[in-house]
C-alpha cells in the first residue's frame, strides 16, 4: 500500500482529523494533506517516525516495508525468511533477477 493511502487509512481508523495529525507531528495541515494525496512523496525520517508514533504503528508498517505486517502475502513472507538463509552473493543474484523482472513490467501495471 502506498504511503499516501496508508496515512489516510490510519488517520481515519484512529478517527483523527488532518489538524489532529498535523498538531501531533508538528507539521502543517496542508503538508499532511499533501502526504495523503501523494503530492508530497518524500517525507523526512523524522516526520515518518512522528507519524508512526501518532498512529501507534512501526515506521516499517507505515511505509509498507514490514514483510510480516498486516495484509502481508504469506508466500512473500516465506520467501523473505528463506532469503535470510542465503549467502550475500546469492541474495545479490536474486536482487539482479528481481531488477530484471521489474524492468520488463510495463509502467503503471500492478
Amino acid at each position: 500500500m502506498a504511503l499516501a493511502s496508508k496515512i489516510k487509512e490510519l488517520r481515519l481508523k484512529k478517527k483523527k482529523s488532518l489538524q489532529d495529525v498535523a498538531d501531533a507531528v508538528g507539521a502543517s495541515k496542508a503538508h499532511i494533506w499533501d502526504l495523503e494525496t501523494g503530492k508530497s512523496r518524500n517525507p523526512s525520517i523524522e516526520l515518518l517516525t512522528k507519524l508512526a508514533k501518532c498512529f501507534e504503528v512501526s515506521v516499517a508498517d507505515l511505509i509498507g516495508e514490514n514483510p510480516t505486517g498486516e495484509g502481508a502475502d504469506p508466500q512473500v513472507v516465506a520467501m523473505y525468511r528463506e532469503l535470510n538463509e542465503l549467502s550475500p552473493a546469492d541474495r545479490q543474484a536474486i536482487q539482479a533477477m528481481m531488477d530484471h523482472l521489474k524492468s520488463r513490467k510495463p509502467k503503471g501495471s500492478p
